[in-house]
């Protein structure tokens, strides 16, 4: 490879494991140990990749003798192929961590299957009527919760389908548990109902909203939480407090939202350039003091962002396909990817080292960061 060429890879190039899906990746998930990476495309498969990298990037980093600086060489062997699945359905699946390295995949005939690291499907864990839009399951409680858009079921796995008595008709198609899976946050039209679920479910409290959420996050410790809505912003809700409010000034839709615990701090997608609020003084009613000026202002909207689990970083994508990653709080940003099909899923690893990431042209990729790149 000559010198021209090597000055114009970029840190995705040198950095990413990438595939090509036959559809646009509508959403990923990691598995509870970090193993592997899920990722649903919208024509209904989900393709399995492997995080451990064969070529890391510190086995590729030199130190130059005179300068003392340092490059990384470019892979040399292509990544590992991708475990694809049949179709699940005739749109994309909701996805959901399962075991250990697994997951669960709500599919068009009504069941939450459980797909293994290797993408086999074993039987059943759930079995609702009609198609399962919305799956969410915490290991902490040994619980999963499933919707197929008109109700929602507990279940421990064991046939035990119980439904949530509601009083409304609206869809239902957003779930969330808390970390500890004490509480279910639904989605219920344009509002949201949020359910203790120790013994039995009770409600505990009804939120209208100003649309419908398109999105549902939990802080860290489970005392509150945000949800992008389709139209007008994000809401936000504690639960110690009571207090609820939606903040809005976005000029597309806040699909994405996200919790950074080390920084204490909320972000959304919808705006051009990285929305964030400090929590300790959250955006509720008109409050901008906690705002977080991260990253640079540009021309093209933030389509995902995603907090990483140790440090106080984020990570955004792009309409344009643009990957950055900030410093919370600060305006210097780190240029992963400079353009490519628009960003549509971006999650972190649980330790922080890989960044996945999904896109409307059907890209999947993780981009694996040297240990020494985030101090």
């Amino acid at each position: 490879m000559n010198q021209q060429t090597m000055q114009s890879l970029t840190l995705f190039d040198l950095l990413a494991r990438s595939w090509r899906r036959p559809s646009a990746i509508a959403d990923l998930r990691f598995s509870a140990d970090g193993s592997t990476v899920a990722f649903a495309s919208v024509d209904g498969t989900v393709a399995i990749a492997t995080v451990a990298d064969h070529e890391p990037p510190e086995a590729r980093l030199r130190v130059s003798n005179d300068l003392g600086q340092t490059t990384i060489r470019p892979r040399e062997k292509p990544a590992v192929p991708l475990i694809a699945t049949a179709a699940f359905g005739d749109g994309d699946v909701p996805l959901a961590a399962y075991a250990h390295s697994g997951f669960l995949v709500g599919a068009a005939s009504g069941e939450a299957l459980h797909l293994t690291a290797g993408g086999e499907v074993a039987k059943p864990l759930v079995k609702i009527d009609g198609p399962i839009v919305a799956i969410d399951h915490s290991a902490r409680a040994d619980m999963t919760a499933v919707s197929n858009g008109h109700d929602v079921f507990l279940s421990s796995g064991q046939g035990d389908e119980v439904k949530l008595k509601h009083a409304t008709a609206s869809s239902m198609d957003a779930l969330a548990f808390s970390p500890g899976g004490k509480h279910l946050a639904c989605g219920v039209g344009e509002g949201l109902s949020i359910w203790s679920v120790e013994g039995d479910a009770a409600l505990i409290r009804d939120v209208s909203l100003s649309a419908r959420p398109a999105s549902i996050r939990w802080s860290g410790d489970g005392t509150w939480l945000a949800c992008g809505l389709e139209t007008g912003g994000f809401a936000l809700v504690g639960l110690a407090d009571n207090r609820a409010g939606i903040v809005t000034g976005f000029p597309s839709p806040v699909r994405s939202v996200c919790c950074s615990q080390p920084a204490n701090a909320l972000f959304a997608s919808g705006a051009f350039r990285v929305a964030g609020w400090s929590m300790t003084a959250p955006p509720f009613g008109g409050e901008i003091s906690g705002a977080l000026e991260t990253g640079q202002t540009g021309l093209v909207l933030v389509e995902t962002v995603a907090a990483h689990p140790e440090k106080k970083l984020i990570a955004a994508g792009y309409a344009n396909g643009r990957i950055t990653v900030a410093q919370i709080g600060a305006r210097d940003e780190l240029l992963v990817r400079a353009l490519g099909s628009t960003v549509t899923a971006l999650a972190w690893s649980g330790d922080g080292r890989h960044l996945a990431m999904g896109s409307a042209d059907g890209t999947a990729a993780i981009v694996t960061f040297p240990a020494q790149m985030f101090k």
